[in-house]
């Protein structure tokens, strides 16, 4: 199915602003993805359409590259990543799994590594990020959408932990994708590494929410509209804390841990704007003009 680029248009007005690329784009020249950004939003897409963006060494390396610049980039304030053409992202390249056949022990390391390291590179930026999932997402496209803060796909996207077909295991998506669909899901979907529709995937937790289709872009936008009259600040902090928090006894140590979190933010720049603003009835200095009401 063919998809539309979403167009980040994160509200109603803000389209005023479509177009404008910021610096994280026009610094290189990607061979495997596209980025532009747009209201503040960077679109980062996987462009290997002719292959459904399947994964090779380049790819990976330049995601992570990728990634670590537009969190860098202080002018952007959520991250869209999706693929073009039919597929979101089909797993592994075909050839690079080929080249993967002969590689040793220290080749296989490194290779793997790199994957687990893009992986990680996204599921830890500190800006907010959304899965538009589209078509097949498969292997590791699978990891890309668990790693990623909020997943919405297309009712028509299919999905599948395909590994263990080819006698291979999902090792460096599996921390992402058991904490998204939880152990007993993991153990269906690892072992039969069968296909599930996106009804499924919304079921199990993989994904947010499901639409159709021709809705996917503006479902995204509504979202991204709230991401963006929220404080990025607050949202990094709110992303360390679920990292702190999650899967860990409520003990003496993290109730602590809470109050010096929250008391350190209460006495931050941002903390302070957002409470003058609200006791001013006022729109705080970091939402963007466009989502500002006249």
């Amino acid at each position: 199915m063919a998809t539309a680029k979403p167009k980040a248009s994160a509200g109603k007005g803000a389209g005023k602003t479509a177009g404008a690329k910021n610096r994280v784009s026009a610094k290189t020249a990607y061979q495997t993805l596209a980025l532009e950004t747009r209201n503040g939003v960077a679109l980062l897409a996987l462009a290997r359409p002719d292959i459904h963006n399947a994964f090779d060494e380049t790819s990976i390396a330049e995601l992570t590259h990728a990634l670590l610049a537009i969190d860098g980039d202080a002018a952007v304030r959520a991250v869209v990543i999706l693929g073009h053409g039919k597929s979101f992202c089909a797993g592994a390249d075909l050839n690079w799994m080929k080249k993967m056949a002969g590689y040793g022990r220290e080749q296989n390391m490194a290779d793997a590594t790199a994957l687990a390291t893009m992986l990680k590179t996204l599921s830890r930026m500190t800006k907010p990020t959304i899965a538009r999932v589209h078509g097949a997402a498969y292997g590791g496209g699978v990891g890309l959408v668990a790693c990623c803060d909020i997943a919405i796909a297309a009712i028509e996207a299919t999905f599948s932990l395909s590994e263990a077909k080819l006698g291979l295991i999902p090792a460096t998506v599996g921390p992402y994708v058991v904490e998204a669909i939880g152990a007993r899901a993991a153990r269906r979907y690892f072992l039969t590494a069968e296909r599930f529709d996106a009804a499924e995937a919304y079921r199990i937790g993989l994904v947010h929410d499901i639409v159709p289709v021709a809705a996917l872009d503006e479902r995204i936008n509504e979202l991204l509209g709230a991401l963006l009259v929220a404080g990025p600040d607050a949202q990094a902090e709110c992303k360390t804390l679920i990292r702190a928090i999650a899967h860990r006894p409520f003990d003496d140590a993290m109730i602590a841990d809470t109050a010096q979190r929250i008391a350190t933010v209460r006495a931050s720049p941002e903390a302070r704007e957002g409470v003058a603003a609200f006791l001013g009835k006022r729109v705080p200095a970091w939402v963007p003009p466009a989502l500002r009401k006249k």
